[in-house]
């Protein structure tokens, strides 16, 4: 996909993944990439991955390992 291709969203990807946990609680990765796709167009699962990543790393978000190829996101709790 060329990047004249890309749609773009008026909020950072970030913030989109936080507001979607928010709203719906946990999700698998799959289900967080096929709601975020409406939204961002051609995103594809690297990028996902690469936010996923950051948000982690923040604190923001925990990620779990459900089974092989499969991911649980929540939000993380807050103390």
């Amino acid at each position: 996909m060329s990047s004249k291709e890309k749609v773009w969203s008026p909020r950072p990807l970030h913030l989109a993944i936080v507001e979607l946990l928010r709203k719906e609680g946990t999700l698998t990765d799959a289900e967080l990439l096929k709601d975020l796709k409406d939204s961002f167009g051609g995103l594809s699962a690297r990028e996902l991955n690469k936010a996923l990543m950051k948000l982690e790393l923040s604190g923001l978000i925990r990620v779990s390992r459900l089974m092989k190829g499969k991911r649980s996101v929540e939000l993380a709790e807050r103390a």
